[in-house]
C-alpha cells in the first residue's frame, strides 16, 4: 500500500480555555492520562508510516523544544517556531518547501485522535486524479460548534459551514487532511489576509475534496470539560 511519509501538526495554540493547566504548559503538550497529546500524535503516525514530521510552535515555544529533544522522534522531527502566529493556512504557507511535490498530511494536534490511519490513507489514495484531498470526518453532538459539510453521491464535499447557529448536518470537519501537492497551488496564491485553512481554504477546495469518517476516536481537547471526558474515554483504551 502507498504511505504518506510527511505530516504538518498544528501545535501552536495557547489553549486558553485550558487555564489554569495552560498558564504553563503549552496546549500540545497537556497530558491525556499521563501521555503528553503530542507524544500521541506522534507515535500513532511513526506507527503508520509518517518519516518527516514539521511541527509549528509559538506560546510556551521552548518546552515544546525540550520535549522533541529528549524524545525518540528527535531525529524526524523540524520545528517551525513563530514569534507572532501565522494562523493555520499561513503556516502552511510559510513552509510549503517541507512537502513541496508529495503528498502531506495535516492535522491540529490539540485534538485527540485514534483511528486506523491505514484506512484513512486508503481512501485518499483511491480518490480520481481530479480530486485533491481527503478530509476526515465525525459525527458531532453539538454541530453549531463545528464546521459541519454537505456532500454529494460522489462522496466529494460540495459545502461547508463553518460554526453557524443551524447546520444542515452533523458531519463535521475533524481538522485532519491528506492534500496532494497540487494543493500547494491554491495555498501560494491565498492573499495576507487569508490565514485559516477552515475559513479560507476548505471553500477553495469544494467538489475537489473526498472524506473519510472516522472509525476511532475524535475529540477536541479544548476545555477542561472536553479533556476529562476524553480522559475518561481513553482510560479503556491502550494508547
Amino acid at each position: 500500500m502507498m504511505k504518506v511519509k510527511k505530516a504538518i501538526l498544528l501545535s501552536a495554540g495557547f489553549g486558553t480555555r485550558l487555564r489554569p493547566l495552560t498558564n504553563t504548559l503549552p496546549k500540545c503538550l497537556v497530558p491525556i492520562n499521563g501521555k503528553p497529546l503530542l507524544q500521541i500524535w506522534l507515535e500513532q503516525l511513526t506507527k503508520n508510516g509518517i518519516e518527516e514530521f514539521l511541527i509549528n510552535s509559538h506560546y510556551l515555544s521552548e518546552q515544546v523544544q525540550a520535549f522533541i529533544e529528549k524524545s525518540e522522534f528527535k531525529s524526524c522531527v523540524k520545528i517551525f517556531h513563530e514569534p507572532e502566529l501565522l494562523g493555520t493556512l499561513g503556516t502552511l504557507k510559510s513552509t510549503l518547501g517541507f512537502w513541496e511535490n508529495e503528498n502531506v498530511l495535516v492535522a491540529h494536534a490539540d485534538n485527540l485522535c485514534i483511528c486506523s490511519w491505514k484506512n484513512f490513507q486508503q481512501k485518499f489514495f483511491s480518490k480520481s486524479d481530479d480530486v485533491l484531498g481527503t478530509m476526515m470526518v465525525f459525527n458531532t453532538d453539538i454541530p453549531k460548534s463545528c464546521g459541519i459539510i454537505e456532500y454529494n453521491a460522489a462522496g466529494l464535499v460540495t459545502n461547508f459551514h463553518e460554526k453557524v447557529e443551524s447546520p444542515p448536518s452533523n458531519l463535521a470537519n475533524g481538522a485532519i487532511y491528506l492534500f496532494d501537492p497540487r494543493v500547494i497551488q491554491l495555498i501560494e496564491h491565498s492573499t495576507l489576509q487569508e490565514s485559516d485553512i477552515s475559513l479560507h481554504l476548505i471553500p477553495k477546495l469544494l467538489d475537489k475534496l473526498n472524506f473519510w469518517q472516522t472509525d476511532g476516536y475524535l475529540r477536541d481537547i479544548g476545555s477542561l470539560e472536553s479533556l476529562a471526558k476524553a480522559e475518561s474515554d481513553m482510560s479503556k483504551v491502550i494508547l
